[in-house]
């Protein structure tokens, strides 16, 4: 018995040697064809920033994203020690920058003399991570720029739940309720303001999540905004505790409290039979859809800093930082800037007392309109000093 226990690990090992001696330093790689490498350990990914492209990479994942696609590589990168290794047949293919010459084994004179450029990667498109939406709606002809480059226009109100699904439930009111009368009334001041408005819902209906994001889409929307009502189930005394609002972004989650909330949101379109629905995205889906979002993650950023800004003044006081991410379906498909925005908590009595008065829902509804004019302002800035005016 001990002889066979021995054998496997001698040849274990010997797999392991073989595998290390066609493999390539990630960090080294990116030196010598003169890219800029970036490590980022809580996600366990990281990428080679070459001129014109770059490569995304997940420690255990067999994928590569580049240009806003996932490709299926032979091996996984691993970490070894204090390196990250990459295999050196994938290298030379994702390097290689003569298109009619097959791919070979990488030495460290080939890698040294290949560049990171758009035309070196041969690459399929792969199927996106997305929930794929109950309903086919088409999609309008985009403009000349896409979402989060060109000037902001065209606002999508996303009012959460509706009809069957009441959402959170408070001790007088129910999540769907306050979050229309809030997006109802956020649509009259974004009017005043010259912005072009489209709800997801204007009644009390019910639209799955899938269909959501289409709609936005649809409508060539340049920011989705999707209003909410927090809620914990707790004691009492727990509750009159947690309070605050939260904006969130479409991101890989930070926190268990971040990835819990996204689970609640997103169980309505589990229990409602959705196709595709999902309470929680894979870590091979983020890796996938990560890629896409790069295109207006930083927009959602920049919205979410003016509505800090907006609320800071607020009778509702900011939850903790105020910003979180999390994987939730409702955003999963909107090709834009999008953010999710829990108003407050409606299991918090005080609150919720707040959350169901007409002063209070006009005054939500003036400090978004107020963020989204400044984050108008904040993308034609940026326009400008690109020369696109």
């Amino acid at each position: 018995m001990k002889a066979f226990v021995w054998h496997i690990l001698v040849c274990f090992a010997l797999a392991v040697s073989a595998w290390a001696a066609n493999t390539v330093d990630a960090e080294q790689l990116a030196k010598e064809i003169k890219a800029s490498f970036h490590w980022f350990p809580v996600q366990k990914t990281f990428i080679l920033a070459g001129e014109s492209d770059t490569l995304k990479f997940a420690i255990g994942l067999p994928f590569v994203n580049t240009h806003g696609k996932s490709v299926e590589i032979k091996h996984a990168p691993e970490i070894s020690g204090s390196h990250i290794l990459l295999d050196s047949a994938d290298v030379a293919t994702l390097t290689h920058t003569d298109k009619t010459q097959a791919a070979t084994p990488a030495s460290s004179s080939s890698i040294a003399a290949a560049k990171i450029s758009s035309s070196s990667v041969k690459v399929a498109a792969a199927p996106a991570a997305a929930a794929v939406p109950a309903k086919a709606t088409p999609v309008a002809t985009p403009k000349n720029e896409t979402a989060g480059t060109r000037e902001v226009k065209t606002i999508v109100i996303d009012p959460g739940h509706g009809g069957k699904d009441t959402g959170a439930q408070g001790k007088n009111s129910n999540e769907k309720d306050i979050v229309l009368a809030v997006g109802k009334l956020l649509k009259k001041e974004l009017e005043k303001e010259g912005f072009k408005v489209k709800m997801t819902r204007d009644k009390d209906v019910f639209i799955e999540l899938g269909e959501r994001a289409n709609l936005a889409n649809q409508w060539d929307g340049d920011l989705f905004i999707s209003l909410h009502c927090n809620a914990i189930d707790a004691s009492p005394e727990r509750k009159k505790q947690i309070k605050g609002y939260h904006v969130y972004v479409l991101r890989a989650p930070e926190s268990e409290e971040d990835k819990a909330i996204a689970r609640r949101e997103n169980k309505v379109a589990t229990l409602y039979g959705e196709k595709n629905a999902k309470e929680e995205l894979s870590p091979l889906e983020w890796f996938k859809l990560e890629a896409r979002l790069e295109k207006y993650k930083q927009n959602s950023y920049m919205f979410t800093e003016q509505m800090l800004k907006a609320f800071d003044d607020g009778k509702i006081k900011r939850q903790g930082g105020g910003v979180g991410g999390a994987g939730f379906m409702v955003l999963v498909g909107a090709l834009m800037p999008a953010v999710l925005f829990e108003i407050g908590f409606i299991s918090n009595p005080e609150e919720e007392a707040y959350m169901i008065t007409s002063k209070a829902q006009a005054d939500i509804a003036a400090r978004i309109s107020k963020a989204v004019s400044s984050y108008k302002e904040a993308v034609h800035n940026y326009r400008e000093t690109l020369g696109r005016q």
